[in-house]
């Protein structure tokens, strides 16, 4: 698996920039990159989204969670067609709680299980039969009308 700090190198690499000049070309301090690309800091949010608009790929890519540069990554897109863009709001805010290293640990195993493709044709496949299913399309009726109700 690919980490962060690895894929941040290759890309400054590819472009032939130096640590100083990315990290002033993005407006990071000057031995920012060097952190990150070391593994001894980790970019903010904030950083991360900056690092993935210049080099033009994904968060999910520079993360090192995906091998795709590009949008279109995900290995659930296509399976239902794109008719009308539904925006369902979370029901309660996500609050971020910090891991425990045991918790990270298993995070690298849960990853690797995310990356099977044969998980991901069982998730595919649920998902599917969830939402052909008469509870599944009443949801996503109730979704689409809500929205549309809205505009």
């Amino acid at each position: 698996m690919v980490t962060m700090a690895q894929r941040l190198e290759a890309l400054r690499t590819e472009r032939g920039l130096s640590r100083p000049a990315l990290s002033a070309a993005l407006g990071f301090p000057k031995t920012a990159m060097e952190k990150f690309e070391t593994g001894r800091q980790t970019p903010t949010q904030d950083q991360q989204r900056k690092l993935a608009d210049y080099f033009g790929v994904t968060l999910p890519y520079l993360r090192g969670e995906s091998d795709s540069p590009g949008e279109g990554d995900s290995w659930l897109a296509g399976s239902v067609p794109d008719e009308a863009p539904v925006s369902i709001p979370a029901a309660f805010p996500v609050q971020k709680k910090p891991r425990p290293a045991a918790v990270q640990e298993d995070s690298a195993v849960f990853g690797a299980l995310l990356k099977s493709p044969s998980f991901q044709a069982l998730v595919r496949s649920a998902a599917l039969e969830v939402l052909r299913s008469p509870e599944g399309q009443e949801i996503l009726a109730k979704a689409v009308r809500r929205e549309l109700g809205r505009r």
